[in-house]
């Protein structure tokens, strides 16, 4: 089960990729987790990444798919991997299927968790995380039984909103994966490789949906 996974920030796409590696093993691939992951570790990509990341420059696809080209070559990928962050635009896409053709790891699904535009806004402005244990809430459809305070944590912390979970950020990342993200879609549409997931409803029908279009 070769995956590559698309949506909106906000569409569910972690919390599928992290049920589906927990229940069957597949590794869930974060193009950011590797980049963290790297420079922390001080590897040759990680340190290429740092210099770029400390002058404020994008890293380049180049550093990317050398760190992905590395995990996939790890052997907890046999049974498959889910990429999930990347590709983000048509160009890396085009690079990234020369790489998995080289490396003989043709992909089976690329799944589109699919969420109109109106409930994902509402979805990621009622957002609130705890500070200490992580775990989060929604005050529209995930409320914790606290109110503003964490209902898991003893000390029951004060619940956050992320800088990046304003209205104003929200919308500029939308408009960024519209201009950018949207047409990858029409690229692997025409590929035959892509599936669609209705990711606005129960968790748990969301879940096995997005393993029937991943193909299991």
């Amino acid at each position: 089960m070769r995956i590559v996974l698309l949506g909106a920030p906000g569409s569910g796409k972690g919390t599928q990729a992290q049920r589906l590696r927990d229940e069957r093993g597949i590794p869930q691939i974060s193009s950011g987790d590797l980049l963290r992951d790297a420079v922390a570790r001080g590897t040759e990509l990680g340190k290429r990444a740092k210099t770029a990341m400390d002058a404020g420059e994008l890293v380049s696809d180049e550093i990317v798919l050398g760190l992905i080209r590395e995990r996939l070559g790890r052997p907890d990928t046999a049974g498959g991997f889910i990429l999930d962050g990347y590709p983000r635009n048509v160009a890396q896409a085009a690079a990234l299927d020369r790489l998995l053709a080289d490396m003989n790891l043709p992909i089976d699904a690329v799944v589109l968790m699919d969420i109109d535009p109106p409930v994902l806004f509402k979805r990621l402005t009622g957002r609130r995380t705890c500070p200490k244990c992580g775990k989060v809430f929604n005050i529209y459809t995930s409320p914790s039984k606290r109110g503003d305070a964490c209902d898991v944590c003893p000390d029951h912390p004060r619940l956050v909103q992320r800088p990046d979970d304003r209205e104003d950020v929200i919308e500029n990342r939308l408009r960024v994966y519209e201009s950018q993200t949207r047409p990858l879609i029409d690229h692997y549409r025409q590929r035959g490789l892509l599936k669609v997931v209705d990711a606005d409803g129960p968790v748990d029908r969301v879940y096995a949906d997005f393993v029937r279009a991943a193909g299991g």
